[in-house]
């Protein structure tokens, strides 16, 4: 298999992303771009304890798909859009034996929203 030889960072990834928490999280950041938003907004906005969500983003930030920066006394999260479109970018690489053109109209599809 030449294609995706190291799945760690791929199945690190899903793996973050396949619980509803934080599955619901980073929708809510990826909503928020750049800006991203602090923990206890974001805890506020999922109807989640503070500490049950910092657990869930720590496993996003590991994953390399979320990235926290302390402002003041607030911690900020913010989605990494790079690194979504890698994860995605890595499911399609393969498309019709090497041919994700072919893909290229999973970008214009209806996406349910989080």
């Amino acid at each position: 298999m030449p294609y995706m030889e190291d799945l760690s960072q791929t199945l690190a990834r899903l793996n973050a992303l396949s619980q509803e928490t934080r599955l619901l999280a980073f929708c809510a950041l990826m909503e928020a771009g750049t800006d991203g938003i602090a923990a206890g907004v974001l805890a506020e906005q999922l109807n989640v304890a503070p500490n049950s969500l910092s657990v869930h983003l720590g496993i996003l930030c590991q994953s390399g798909l979320v990235t926290v920066e302390r402002k003041g006394r607030f911690k900020i999260y913010t989605a990494q859009i790079e690194a979504i479109n890698a994860l995605l970018s890595s499911l399609v690489e393969t498309c019709c034996h090497g041919h994700p053109e072919v893909c290229g109209m999973l970008a214009t599809l209806e996406t349910p929203s989080c």
